[in-house]
């Protein structure tokens, strides 16, 4: 009974994910060569003049290993300021079911750093503070914006995030346990 409930339930995540993916894909993106675009293929683009069509992209267009090339080809870039939306691009299961959970983060920084707190439920709740300071990436070693969690009642999570485009974040959300599995990727902008 409980595999039938499980297999159910995976089901219906992945009817979710599929169901959202049909009702909130905007049109595919078109650009003319050499504005600026960056094409990873297959519709994973980066546009730095769009970005609504960044954010499709990394949300419903780019495989993991075009995230993880995108975010490995970017800089640190400006540290995000004042309020975001946010987006999980995986795994997809939360991704379906995060805007339930979580909406984005309010940024309190400046150019070095600064502190945050994560916007939560549809109501946007603030909760689980982090500290925001340049570091070496998990990922690569190359710099990026850590998000400490460890003020929080959450310490074993740390995030990191680079500006992948003018106003676009991209990041991972790290367990800080033994080998630091990978819990999530998102995507975050300006409300």
């Amino acid at each position: 009974m409980n595999a039938s409930r499980a297999r159910l339930a995976s089901i219906i995540a992945s009817s979710a994910s599929i169901f959202s993916l049909l009702l909130l894909s905007p049109a595919v993106v078109s650009a003319e060569p050499g504005d600026g675009i960056t094409d990873y293929g297959n519709g994973c683009v980066l546009d730095p003049g769009n970005r609504a069509a960044t954010v499709d992209s990394l949300r419903f267009r780019c495989s993991v290993t075009q995230q993880d090339q995108i975010y490995r080809d970017a800089q640190a870039g400006a540290v995000a300021n004042g309020v975001t939306n946010g987006w999980v691009t995986r795994p997809p299961q939360l991704g379906a079911a995060a805007p339930a959970l979580w909406i984005g983060k309010v940024f309190n920084t400046g150019p070095d750093g600064g502190t945050l707190t994560n916007r939560v439920t549809g109501a946007g709740i603030a909760a689980f503070p982090a500290d925001v300071y340049r570091a070496p990436s998990i990922l690569d070693g190359a710099p990026t914006w850590a998000l400490n969690y460890a003020p929080s009642p959450t310490p074993q999570v740390y995030d990191e995030i680079r500006e992948v485009t003018p106003g676009v974040w991209f990041g991972y959300s790290w367990w800080r346990e033994g080998e630091w599995p990978l819990l999530a990727a998102f995507v975050l902008t300006p409300a």
